[in-house]
């Protein structure tokens, strides 16, 4: 018999695809939604919210769900114009998390599902050491701060009642629809702009979002997963030099790379102020998911260069 799953963020980009695949799978979902959101060409119960707080009462839309997926969050941004960040972290990925756990624990919700981030880890490792899912947690910013609250508040909760909680701390995510950097430097390559990052020789570990989806979906109902946390990834650690060529074959082009020095990038990056851009561009960030495959037997599905031709076909279709 199928599990019920109530799923929160389910507009967001996760979230849009953590509801296909459930859905593809004959899973009933319940959608939580934020304010005038909508699911284009889904028809499944849909649950509104306007502020994801402490104050919100999820009345009985979590009754008869088994598993809760929680997607929805204050995401990091550049840039925050927020007078307390802090504050305004905490009050959606703190207090809105908790109070949505603690109804789902007493609504008797078997399991819940939250997606973290690694930025509890930190912001960056040594080349060749990677992170894993039982290091001491170093969050360095307001959002990593929050999240490593709500988690150890989620752990609190569940040594106190009998709903069990798997945390995830998925990487950077790409897949069709990314935004951010990610988009940017696909933009770069199509439009043949020389870019001076030939010869960054750090590594940073990704997900494909198919990936992730399906590490999410294994962790609903895989009894391993129970009270665990994992790290997600491709499993294979790339380069920016290494990522920026395979993207440009992706789409069919030549990557023009010039190779500039990573310290002279470190460099002209501090004296304009964009000291945190040039860590992600020349900066190692590497996870060690073996605790995710030897517990769960998981395997990602998606290789690197095939999720790849994903993006790079729905960017060609709609750019």
């Amino acid at each position: 018999m199928s599990q019920s799953i109530f799923l929160t963020g389910a507009s967001g980009f996760v979230g849009r695809a953590v509801l296909k695949r459930l859905l593809a799978d004959g899973v009933p979902v319940v959608a939580a939604l934020r304010g005038n959101s909508e699911l284009a060409g889904v028809s499944v119960p849909v649950v509104r919210f306007d502020n994801l707080d402490a104050a919100h009462d999820w009345g009985d839309s979590l009754a008869g769900c088994d598993v809760v997926i929680h997607a929805a969050a204050r995401v990091h941004v550049m840039n925050d114009t927020e007078a307390d960040p802090m504050a305004a972290f905490r009050k959606v990925n703190v207090d809105g998390t908790l109070a949505l756990a603690r109804q789902a624990a007493a609504a008797g919700v078997k399991r819940f599902v939250f997606i973290s981030s690694i930025k509890v880890n930190g912001e960056g490792t040594p080349l060749g050491r990677p992170y894993t899912a039982d290091d001491v947690p170093a969050p360095a910013d307001p959002y990593g701060i929050s999240k490593m609250e709500a988690e150890q508040g989620l752990q609190q909760l569940a040594r106190d009642c009998a709903m069990e909680v798997v945390i995830l701390r998925p990487v950077l995510v790409y897949g069709p629809g990314v935004k951010a950097n990610f988009l940017a430097m696909m933009r770069w390559l199509d439009k043949g702009v020389p870019l001076p990052f030939g010869s960054i020789d750090n590594r940073r570990s990704l997900v494909a979002l198919d990936n992730l989806v399906d590490l999410i979906v294994t962790c609903t109902r895989h009894p391993a997963a129970a009270n665990q946390t994992f790290l997600v990834s491709d499993g294979e650690d790339l380069s920016t030099t290494q990522l920026l060529r395979r993207m440009a074959r992706a789409l069919g082009k030549p990557a023009r790379l010039l190779p500039i020095p990573a310290w002279v990038l470190k460099t002209g990056a501090a004296m304009l102020g964009k000291r945190s851009l040039s860590q992600r561009l020349c900066g190692s960030l590497q996870v060690d998911i073996d605790k995710t495959r030897s517990l769960l037997g998981w395997v990602p599905p998606v290789k690197v260069d095939d999720a790849l031709s994903l993006v790079a076909r729905q960017y060609q279709e709609n750019k």
